[in-house]
C-alpha cells in the first residue's frame, strides 16, 4: 500500500462518523411584513448623527440654502434643478477629477431607497445620484429622499434595487472609532450628512 493510499484511507475513516448536516431554516421575514414608521427612521438617522429635515418637495431648495448657501457643490447630472437655490454654485459632475471634487464644499443627491429598520440610505448611481466618488470626497452630503422611497426592512429594500448597480449603503456620516476608541468623523466620506425627507 502506497503512502497516498494510507493517507486517503485515514481521511475516509475520519469522515465516516461525521454528523449529517442539519437543514438550515429559510423562514426569513418576508418583504412587506412590517409597516413603514417615518419617526423611527428619523430616530435612527439622528442616532447615526445625521441631521434630518422634513419638508415639501417645493421647500427642498430652502433647506439646501440653509445647509450649503453661498458654497460650491457638486451635483449629479440628473438632479432636479428646482432642489438647488440660487445661493449655491452648482458644479455638474461631468467626469470631474477626484482633486476637483475634493475642493468642493458639498454634494446634493437623491437616493434609491431608505431602510427604517437600519437607518440606512442606499444610492445606486442613477443619474440623480451620480458616481460614488462625488458622495465620498466633499465634507457635506445633502441627500433628498422621497417618502415613497422609504421601506421598513432590508428585504423590502433588496426588492427595490438592482444588485448589478454600484450600490452605496449609507448609515450616517463617515465615522471610525479605530483611533484610541474615539469616534472620528469624515475619515472615508463626508463628516456631515443631511437627509431631507420630502412629504
Amino acid at each position: 500500500m502506497s503512502a497516498r493510499e494510507v493517507i486517503l484511507g485515514r481521511l475516509r475513516a475520519a469522515l465516516d462518523d461525521r454528523p449529517e448536516r442539519p437543514e438550515v431554516p429559510r423562514d426569513y421575514r418576508p418583504a412587506g411584513s412590517v409597516a413603514v414608521d417615518f419617526d423611527l427612521l428619523v430616530d435612527r438617522l439622528a442616532d447615526y448623527r445625521a441631521t434630518v429635515h422634513r419638508c415639501a418637495d417645493a421647500d427642498v431648495a430652502r433647506v439646501v440654502d440653509d445647509v450649503l448657501g453661498g458654497r460650491q457643490v457638486v451635483v449629479p447630472p440628473g438632479l432636479p434643478r428646482h432642489w438647488l437655490p440660487d445661493s449655491v454654485t452648482a458644479v455638474p459632475d461631468d467626469g470631474l477629477s477626484a482633486g476637483r471634487i475634493a475642493t468642493l464644499d458639498g454634494v446634493v443627491t437623491a437616493a434609491a431607497v431608505a431602510v427604517v429598520e437600519t437607518g440606512t440610505i442606499v444610492l445606486d448611481g442613477s443619474p440623480d445620484q451620480g458616481r460614488r466618488i462625488i458622495t465620498l470626497l466633499p465634507d457635506v452630503h445633502v441627500c433628498v429622499l422621497r417618502a415613497d422611497q422609504v421601506v421598513a426592512t432590508v428585504p423590502d429594500a433588496l426588492g427595490r434595487i438592482d444588485p448589478h448597480r454600484p450600490l452605496t449603503w449609507i448609515s450616517g456620516p463617515s465615522a471610525t472609532s479605530d483611533i484610541e476608541l474615539d469616534r472620528v468623523e469624515g475619515v472615508h466620506g463626508p463628516r456631515n450628512l443631511h437627509v431631507i425627507i420630502t412629504v
